[in-house]
């Protein structure tokens, strides 16, 4: 079984921050959370997603219990059919080690399958798309120096000038540095950013 990690261009979504930690290992995909429910309430991040899901496309893997297809069908209907490849881990009985009891059905979450079965569950799902080369932004990449020269990291009043940016693009106020730098990269030309950035530093 192939269980080099994956590379795709499309987007993970996944539940939580265990799962995230465990794919990272697995994909070089941008990943990002639903916060579980959250994502039902947070406006910012539903934009977000569904402007990448346009640019990018999304994958989605969520855990095999009820919740997890109320939030795979939530995201489904959010962002279009169309921008969407569903993958599915398979209902697997028993508990996650961190945890001190089953979940409510008493399934693995994705974070519990191994290693081997999430990459088949992956690469299934994304057919001939699997391991084709990501696109490459076009132009200058902009890279977590171009952050600390923005005032947006590293320095005083950092956080302040980085909620000041995200506010501006619309774009969810808990992203870390990670997500920021693969979001703006796929949304964002670094040309663009660097005029946002010094119009509203005009505007303080």
């Amino acid at each position: 079984m192939n269980q080099q990690p994956l590379h795709t261009g499309r987007v993970l979504i996944v539940e939580g921050k265990y799962d995230a930690a465990r794919l990272a290992r697995l994909t070089d995909a941008m990943i990002l959370l639903t916060d579980g429910f959250g994502i039902y309430s947070d406006k910012k991040r539903q934009r977000l997603f569904k402007e990448l899901a346009k640019k990018n496309g999304l994958i989605l893997l969520t855990d095999s219990d009820a919740a997890g297809f109320r939030i795979r069908n939530y995201i489904t209907n959010l962002v279009g059919a169309e921008h969407v490849v569903q993958a599915y881990v398979p209902a697997i009985h028993g508990k996650e080690r961190r945890k001190a009891a089953p979940g409510k059905e008493g399934l693995l979450g994705v974070e519990g399958v191994e290693d081997a079965l999430i990459l088949r569950c992956l690469r299934e799902a994304l057919g001939a798309e699997a391991d084709a080369a990501p696109q490459r932004p076009t132009g200058r990449p902009i890279t977590y120096t171009d952050l600390f020269e923005w005032g947006l990291s590293g320095s005083a009043g950092a956080a302040q000038r980085k909620a000041r940016l995200l506010n501006a693009l619309g774009l969810p106020p808990r992203l870390s540095k990670k997500e920021l730098v693969e979001a703006l990269n796929r949304l964002y030309t670094f040309e663009q950013l660097d005029q946002l950035q010094a119009k509203l530093e005009e505007e303080k």
